[in-house]
């Protein structure tokens, strides 16, 4: 007496269960025990097999009733892999139900019984575009020429000569893919006929050669969004290499290339740069004109600012993306020592000098030396 367990128990169907139920709970088991997501589990292993044999069989019109009538042995051992000896043809249903599973776990999720679209898909694209430092804070609309397969004016797309129909390629039957038998599952590839499309061009057009598209150069408008930094990038939907024979569009990616300012560096939405100022606008404080990306200002400088000090001017900076705000505009001091002096300005400033050592007008000079004098005592 056979120790198997009944196909129907196997699979939790009824009897009375169609094609599509059996199925669907097989594909269930399957995906639950499959060995490639059950590594080293015996147990696993064994439970797909028997779900396996018991698909095989109840899929099949002939095992089935066979098996209705006689049990087991209307079947004489002939479920399970391998059971006839045709290779993959004999699968039947199981053999479609194998490459779904396949697929999804390959990240497919493609169903094996489906055709392939007929189309290839465009390639992607990708641009530099140079931008003005102004026209990366501000926006701005820039006008492109970009070279990219369209489709072909003799053929209109279709890729065969005088606009002549594709065929359905006889390898793979239209499905764009061939399939082989590994082990426990099928393995799906690409057609190596027709290249994944399945169609065949028996009388290619002339100027495209078969393909469906030539290259031509278009001209393009791209909007620049206020505040895109430098190495960010624009897609544009569909402005890629067409697709072929019905394909998908690709995308066009334009990367930002931002050109360097003469006084201006960036630090997000922040705009830095250097203001140098004079002595004695450092030593007795002075309001200066001080340059923006909105224009000119006036600017304060308190008295006894030192070099280096940095200064903030809030929302003089780049609009931030989205139009929420902006940066800030962040100016650090430099104090510019004259390199030229008259004879009276040489005088004025030996008169400071000799006024400085016995003065506490320089308290980071006089804490300084303090601290040379206790370092060598």
């Amino acid at each position: 007496m056979s120790n198997k367990r009944d196909y129907y128990e196997v699979l939790g169907v009824g009897k009375s269960a169609g094609k599509d139920e059996i199925k669907k709970a097989y594909r269930k088991l399957a995906m639950k025990y499959h060995p490639d997501r059950n590594p080293d589990n015996a147990e696993a292993e064994a439970k797909f097999k028997e779900a396996s044999e018991a698909a095989e069989v109840l899929l099949d019109e002939d095992k089935k009733r066979r098996y209705d009538q006689f049990g087991h042995a209307g079947v004489n051992g002939q479920g399970g892999f391998g059971g006839g000896a045709g290779g993959f043809g004999d699968f039947g249903d199981l053999g479609d139900i194998f490459g779904d599973i396949f697929g999804d776990m390959m990240g497919g999720g493609r169903g094996r019984g489906r055709r392939r679209s007929s189309g290839r898909p465009g390639n992607d694209l990708q641009m530099g575009v140079r931008v003005t430092f102004e026209e990366a804070a501000f926006g701005a609309k820039k006008k492109i020429k970009v070279s990219r397969l369209a489709e072909c004016g003799t053929c209109n797309g279709s890729g065969g000569k005088d606009g002549s129909k594709p065929t359905t390629c006889d390898m793979c039957n239209g499905h764009g893919e061939v399939r082989r038998q590994q082990g426990f599952f099928t393995v799906a590839s690409t057609c190596p006929k027709c290249q994944g499309s399945g169609q065949m061009i028996s009388n290619p057009c002339g100027t495209c050669h078969g393909d469906g598209r030539q290259k031509k150069q278009s001209e393009l408008e791209v909007t620049i969004p206020a505040g895109i930094d430098h190495g960010q990038r624009l897609k544009l939907s569909n402005e890629g290499d067409s697709g072929a024979q019905g394909g998908p569009d690709g995308d066009l990616y334009i990367v930002i290339q931002i050109d360097e300012h003469e006084i201006f560096n960036r630090d997000g939405f922040d705009v830095l740069y250097t203001l140098p100022i004079s002595f004695s606008q450092a030593a007795l404080g002075a309001e200066v004109e001080v340059p923006t990306l909105d224009g000119k200002v006036m600017v304060n400088i308190p008295a006894g600012t030192q070099s280096g000090k940095k200064m903030r001017l809030r929302g003089k900076g780049i609009q931030k993306l989205g139009g929420y705000g902006a940066g800030d505009a962040i100016l650090s001091i430099h104090v510019e020592t004259p390199t030229k002096l008259s004879s009276e300005q040489k005088d004025l400033l030996e008169q400071l000098a000799l006024h400085d050592e016995s003065s506490k007008s320089n308290p980071m000079s006089r804490g300084f030396f303090d601290k040379v004098k206790d370092l060598f005592q």
